[in-house]
This record gives structure tokens, C-alpha cells and sequence, in this order.
């Protein structure tokens, strides 16, 4: 939540400050000491990655840090997406791939509930939230210091988005995309220098332990005065014309109570009686404007204080009006600027340092996953476990004041590298809880100004990815901060009731940070990867089949779908009965053992996919599932040749070593269906060959080259009916013809899968390719029969001569 402080004046003032600021931006006097040209840059860092591909659901990361100093962010990105951003909500959200930008840590665009129908080129500034746009195939665009804060940003390309992303998938299928990116940061050559082309003076104000003055001793609490320190330009004063800006920085180091600008010796060069106004624009990480602040005042007529400023660079823009009143030509003002950073004593914090704050130590948890810890307090008791009591932390606890507007202040850090991790809240009481929780980045929190907050169950932060509340009772408070950004964050404890029964019961906290939230709800295993560059790791569920959603919370399966999908893809298998029986019929009994192991091996593999049973391993199962449908598509070729059992058995033995290196590597790949059947035909016309070389060698073909085309011709016709005879005979047409049209509803089948449609188009290829096993190996009619009933005419002949009468 941002906190935005704007006085408004009469509207003539507010008008004449937009227009002058927006003119004279890059345009200042060289009396002024400000440069009017171009100003050099060098390049901090430029990386360059490879192409990538991102299959569906796949995401990467990319961290980009951009020093205090920076100046733009140049970032290039080209990739083979092809989508028409006006249709953009034709394209179903599973299946689009987005571009999102976040400050501090990954982007999680799950539960976005913002439009993607603007490109990244345009739509982008101002990066104060995670924004996120449809990925295109040409991206460039440069993010100056005036547009967004230095420190650490995140890019985040996506796939596809949703509570599918994180549902584990029995086959996954659907467009893919590359890309290639380039992205260099620069910076200013001076220093001092800001702004688009580094044309624009920054002065720092340096900061010293100083004296008090009177009128702010009255004001503040002593023990705050003791940590008081001034900071100053180096410059005694600056002259500047109407309209013409100076700019400042201030640096935060540690947690402050109260940042205070004032400008002080306010003059004119020539006499005048005019009253000035000093427009000063606050902002924190970046250059302010009249339409980008944070703060905005008139500090001639009083100074501007802030409370519970953020960590980090501020600076500060000042602007002089209301001087060309004067008749006077070359008028200008003169003033000097003057911050004070008030600091409470180790220990306290808030309004006058009468809160208790506490450091907590980070104790780093044993295990396999990085940047797992909790948080305890500092030179407190021992404690056990994570959990700290509050009731010795809170006893010391000021009441003086208001009795609803009483905190305490815990102050932790998430360290670097580690923004891909999870801040888990816990209260809980024996009692009723009589606190509330509000956390924020880069200071403490106050009502006014917070990031997240827990009040009761129906005041607190709005839902969204990055807060997700678990349990909300009068005894129990659990939530997550997900993917908490790295550096100092502060959580306050607001009192309610002070003398109620919260304090007289037993209040136990919590505060740790997590790789996962709630342990993906145990419906789901936790997995870290890392980002691009591997600077920083990332954790996300990997959720079972039936769940997805970020924590796997999200039942995407119901039980009845569960049991519905379980029985499709275990049953079907029985369709492998047809075949097996067939085969044994015919006392096949290799094709019998393979079409039967397979059918079996095909049921206990689903079974364990689908989450209902494992007989052994995973991918034991899977392996002889696919190793074994195989070996029963090529025997079911091989089973149509007439070769010797010694050809047949070599074809066996090399088939299965080729079939066994399919399956064991890269197994679901849908080019392997095309291989098998390809492999299966191969080894058909092998057998046939075989078979007409062994068969047929007393054919004798001429060995001269015949110049009798219509001889040729004949020859090839009677070779060609001899041929399609050969087949009819050997191959019952009606079972073949039935059998191609099983294996196309095998094939379309196969084509229509889908993630969502696995489970029946899947189990209809287990029916239709066993019944295509089936009706072709029907198709094969008994040789010696149909041979039998058609001798030849030689054999005619020697039968009529030898029936003759004989006589002695």
C-alpha cells in the first residue's frame, strides 16, 4: 500500500508547476549548474541468453540487479510467438504465453486479476506492482531511472498460466515457444548525474550528528533527540531561476521514525517582496516529477515530514514559482535545503520512541532445501522450537497514550538470494487473540502504511497471490507473504483490549520462512530451481493429479472424477484379451506372453499414474508399459509373415534391443508411435523378402536387358496379379480392412489427447489398437490350406499321371 501526501493550493499554482516542470526538465542555464547536453553512460553489465524453449506450463525467471547509480534498462527479447494481441482473449489463459515484471522477487501471475490485452511495449511504467502482458515476437523497450527504482527485478515468461500450471499431468502436450533475450543495464560516467540522458544534477546531502534546535526539542522525545543526525548539501545555497529544477538525494540507512525537509535562508538575488513557493517532490528510488511522487509540498510556507520513511535512496525535486511577478528581469531565488532523520534508540521505535522493537535472528533449518529458517528474537530466553511466547516481549510495552494505538515491532531480514521463498505468519492463543498483524517492506508498518495486514476475518489484505490467508479463528491466525522480497521487513503488533483477556492468556508466535506454502497442502511434492543467471532460488509445488494452485489447494479432479478416469484407463486394458486369445488360439504363444504382459504391465502402469496403486516403481512401470505396447505392435507385423522361426526369432531379438532404447529414453514422445509402426512395417517387408528368397529361387529372371517393351509390360502385369492373388489368398481382406480402420481410430485418438482429455481419448487408444491387433492377426488365413486347395499345375498334372492304370 503506498502512502502518497499531496497539499493541493489553489489550481492556477498547481497548473503553472506542470507546465513549467515539464518544460524545463532538460533545459537549465549553465549559472544554474546544471548540464544542457547529453551526458555519458557505461554499461554496468550486459547478459545475453541463449535460446530457450518452453514447453507447456514451463516458466523461467530472469533477475536483473540495477545499482543505485543506474540509468536505463535496455531489455531485448525475440521469440516465435505468433498471437494477435486484439484476440487475445480468444486464447485460452492455459495455453498463452505472457511476459510478466515484478520489483523485489519472482512474479506469480496465477490469480492475476487484471486484463492482458495491452503489449509489454506499451503498457508498461511505472513498475510499482507485478504487471504482467501476452508475449510477443519482437520486445524492446528501455526503463530509465525516472520510470522505475534500482535494486533488484525480476522477469518472469510464462506458458501458460492458471491452477493447471502446477497440476501434474499424465502427458502433456500443446504449442510451444523459444525465445532469446539481451538485457544491459547502464549507467551515469558522474555520479551525480540522473535522469533520461544523464543531464541532471543530483546532490547528495551528507549527514553529520548535529544540534538541536529549540523548536524541534520541544517536539520530540528526548531519547529521539539523542539519535538525531542533520543532513546537508555541501552547497551553503542554490540560485536558481523560476521553474527550474534542483535535485537531491538522501540515504536511509536503518529504520527511521521521522524524515524532516525544510528549506532555510530563502532569498532573492534583487530586491523583491514576492511571495516564493518551493514545490519539493519526494519520491523514494527514483527520480520525482510533478506527476510521479510520493510526497509533494510547498516547503516555503512548512517543511515536509515523513513518517517511517522507507530504506533506501530518496530524492528530492525542488521548484521555484511565482518569481516573474516581479517587474525585475533575471530574478532568482535562493535557499538551501535541510533534512533531519530522527532515529529511535536501540530497542524502541514508534511515535517518540515509546514502542518496544525487537531484532529477530535468523536460525537457519537443516535440509535439503536452501534459505529455510525461522525467526526468535534477539537476546531473549531459549526457546525450543520456532514458536516464542509474546507475554515477556510484550510486558515492557508502554501504555501511556492512546490504549488502541499501542505496537510492538519485530524486524527481521530475508537475505539475498532467497526472494523466492515464503514468509509464514503464525499467532494463536489459549484465549482469544487481542493483537493485529501488519507487515511491510523496508520500514515498520503503522495504520496508515502497511503492505500486508491481518486484522480479523474481515479486515484484512485484499486476496491476491502474494497474501494468502490459511486459518482465520478467534484463537488462530495463519498466513503466508509468498515470495517475500530480500532485505529488512518490518511486522508490527497493534494491542487490542489491553486490558482484556489477551494479555492474560498465553500468545505464541511464529515467524519463518518456508520454500512452499502449507507444504503444498500435502497434496503435492516441494520443488526449488533457480532462476537464469542462478543467483537467486525459486520454490513451487509439483502437485498431484488431482490438485493445482500455487499451494496445490485447488481441487482441480473430484473423487468421482478420480474413480471415473481411474476405471477408464485401468479397464480398458482388457481390451488386449482379443489379440492374447487369438494368439493362443493359433498357439502363437510369443505374440500370447507379449500381448498379455503388455495389457497387464499397461493396467498396473495407469494405476500407479492415476495415484490408486503402485506395484513397483514408477518408472519400472512406465518403462515396460511402453517397452512392452512396442513389441506388441511390431509382432503383430511379423506375425503376418511366413518366415522360418529362426528368421523370425533374429527380427525378435533386434527389435526388442531397439523398442527397450525407446522406452528408456524419452518413452512419451509422440514421435515414437509413428517409429513403432514404422519399425513394424520395415520388419514385414524383411519377412516378405525372406520369404520370396527362400521360396522362390528357381525363378530365373533373364540376365540381358530386354528392348520388347510390350513383353516387359505383360511380364510386370502377371507379376502384379500373381502378387495381388498371392495376397488375397494369404490375407482375409475384410479383417485387414478392419484392422487399418481400428489403427486410424488409434491414431485420431491419439492426436485428440489433451492434458484435460487424457484420461478417455486414452483409454479408446487401448481399445482400438488392441482391436487393430486383433482383427489383423484375423487377417492372416492358414497357408498351407488355402495351398492346398489351390495346387499348382505341375502338381495337377503328376497327380492325373500317376492315377492312371499301370500295366504290367
Amino acid at each position: 500500500m503506498g502512502f502518497n501526501l499531496i497539499l493541493w493550493y489553489h489550481p492556477n499554482l498547481v497548473l503553472a508547476v506542470l507546465l513549467l516542470f515539464s518544460c524545463s526538465f532538460g533545459l537549465f542555464s549553465a549559472n544554474d549548474e546544471v548540464g544542457t547536453g547529453q551526458g555519458e553512460t557505461f554499461t554496468v553489465s550486459s547478459f545475453s541468453y541463449p535460446e530457450t524453449r518452453l514447453r507447456p506450463f514451463d516458466l523461467r525467471y530472469i533477475r536483473v540487479d540495477l545499482p543505485p547509480w543506474f540509468s536505463a534498462l535496455s531489455i531485448a527479447l525475440k521469440s516465435d510467438v505468433d498471437i494477435d494481441i486484439s484476440r487475445i482473449e480468444r486464447v485460452p489463459i492455459r495455453t498463452l504465453p505472457i511476459i510478466c515484471f515484478r520489483d523485489g522477487s519472482p512474479p506469480l501471475p496465477d490469480a492475476l486479476n487484471t486484463s492482458l490485452k495491452h503489449s509489454a511495449t506499451s503498457g508498461i511504467n511505472g513498475l510499482d506492482v507485478e504487471q504482467c502482458f501476452p508475449m510477443q515476437k519482437n520486445i524492446t523497450m528501455k526503463l530509465t531511472n525516472n520510470q522505475i527504482s534500482p535494486g533488484v527485478w525480476y522477469i518472469g515468461l510464462f506458458n501458460g498460466i492458471g491452477p493447471t500450471r502446477t497440476q501434474s499431468k499424465m502427458i502433456i502436450r500443446g504449442p510451444s515457444y523459444s525465445f532469446i533475450a539481451n538485457i544491459s543495464v547502464e549507467a551515469c560516467t558522474n555520479s551525480m548525474m540522473r535522469g533520461d540522458f544523464c543531464n541532471n544534477t543530483v546532490y547528495p546531502l551528507s549527514c553529520e550528528a548535529s544540534d538541536v534546535s529549540n523548536a524541534l526539542e520541544t517536539k520530540v522525545n528526548k531519547s529521539v533527540l539523542e539519535n538525531l543526525v542533520t543532513c546537508k548539501s555541501n552547497s551553503e545555497a542554490f540560485c536558481v531561476h523560476e521553474g527550474v529544477p534542483n535535485f537531491f538525494s538522501l540515504d536511509i540507512m536503518n529504520v527511521a521514525e521521522e524524515i524532516i525537509i525544510t528549506a532555510t535562508n530563502i532569498r532573492f538575488n534583487v530586491t523583491s517582496s514576492n511571495d516564493v513557493s518551493l514545490m519539493c517532490f519526494f519520491r523514494h528510488g527514483a527520480m520525482p516529477s510533478v506527476n510521479s511522487n510520493d510526497y509533494s509540498i510547498d516547503i516555503a510556507k512548512s517543511p515536509l515530514v515523513i513518517h517511517s520513511p522507507l530504506i533506501g535512496r530518496w530524492y528530492i525535486s525542488i521548484v521555484p514559482l511565482n518569481l516573474t511577478k516581479t517587474q525585475v528581469s533575471n530574478v532568482r531565488v535562493c535557499y538551501s535545503v535541510e533534512s533531519q532523520v530522527l532515529q529511535c534508540p536501540l530497542g524502541k521505535a514508534g511515535p517518540n520512541c515509546i514502542m518496544e522493537s525487537y531484532l529477530l535472528q535468523t536460525f537457519v533449518r537443516r535440509g535439503s532445501t536452501p534459505f529455510e529458517s525461522y525467526y526468535l528474537p534477539v537476546g531473549g530466553a531459549s526457546y525450543d522450537s520456532a514458536n516464542f511466547p509474546l507475554e515477556p516481549l510484550l510486558k515492557n510495552s508502554s501504555y501511556i497514550g492512546e490504549s488502541d494505538n499501542i505496537w510492538t515491532y519485530f524486524l527481521l531480514d530475508i537475505p539475498r538470494g532467497a526472494a523466492g521463498g515464503n514468509i509464514h505468519i503464525q499467532l494463536s492463543s489459549d484465549t482469544k487473540i487481542g493483537y493485529e498483524v501488519y507487515a511491510r517492506f523496508g520500514g515498520l508498518p503503522s495504520l496508515d502504511i502497511w503492505d500486508y495486514y491481518y486484522a480479523n476475518k474481515t479486515m484484512r489484505s485484499d486476496p491476491s497471490m502474494f497474501f494468502t490467508l490459511y486459518d482465520s479463528s478467534d484463537t488462530k491466525v495463519n498466513f503466508y507473504i509468498m515470495y517475500a522480497r530480500e532485505g529488512t521487513w518490518g511486522f508490527g503488533l497493534r494491542h487490542l483490549n489491553s486490558n482484556g483477556d489477551s494479555i492474560k492468556g498465553l500468545n505464541i508466535m511464529s515467524i519463518s520462512l518456508e520454500r512452499c506454502p502449507k507444504r503444498c497442502s500435502s497434496h503435492g511434492d516441494c520443488k526449488f530451481s533457480f532462476d537464469a543467471s542462478g543467483l537467486t532460488s525459486y520454490s513451487f509445488c509439483s502437485c498431484d493429479r488431482n490438485h493445482g494452485g500455487f499451494d496445490c489447494s485447488i481441487e482441480i479432479v473430484t473423487h468421482q472424477g478420480h474413480v471415473r478416469q481411474s476405471i477408464f484407463l485401468i479397464v480398458s486394458n482388457a481390451a488386449a484379451i482379443l489379440p492374447a486369445y487369438w494368439a493362443l488360439r493359433k498357439k502363437a504363444l510369443a505374440e500370447w506372453v507379449l500381448y498379455t504382459s503388455s495389457g497387464i504391465s499397461s493396467g498396473l502402469y495407469h494405476a500407479c499414474d492415476v495415484g490408486t496403486w503402485c506395484a513397483l516403481s514408477y518408472n519400472v512401470l512406465q518403462f515396460m508399459d511402453f517397452w512392452l505396447s512396442f513389441m506388441a505392435v511390431i509382432s503383430t507385423f511379423l506375425y503376418l509373415t511366413t518366415i522360418d522361426e529362426v528368421f523370425k526369432r533374429a527380427i525378435h531379438t533386434a527389435v526388442a534391443i531397439l523398442t527397450a532404447l525407446m522406452a528408456a529414453t524419452k518413452a512419451t514422445r509422440s514421435s515414437n508411435v509413428i517409429l513403432v509402426i514404422v519399425i513394424g512395417a520395415l520388419g514385414l517387408f524383411v519377412g516378405w523378402l525372406i520369404e520370396i528368397s527362400t521360396k522362390y529361387r528357381s525363378l530365373s529372371f533373364p540376365i540381358g536387358i530386354s528392348f520388347n517393351f510390350s513383353h516387359c509390360f505383360q511380364t510386370i502385369k502377371r507379376w502384379l496379379y500373381n502378387l495381388v492373388k498371392t495376397l488375397l489368398r494369404r490375407y482375409h481382406l475384410a479383417f485387414a480392412l478392419a484392422g487399418f480402420t481400428a489403427l486410424a481410430m488409434a491414431a485420431i485418438s491419439w492426436t485428440l489427447e489433451t492434458s484435460e482429455s487424457y484420461w478417455f481419448w486414452h483409454s479408446i487408444w487401448h481399445i482400438t489398437i488392441y482391436t487393430s491387433s486383433f482383427f489383423f492377426l484375423c487377417s492372416k488365413a492358414n497357408i498351407e490350406d488355402s495351398e492346398a486347395t489351390h495346387p499348382t499345375d505341375g502338381d495337377y498334372e503328376l497327380t492325373h499321371q500317376d492315377s492312371l492304370p499301370r500295366s504290367g
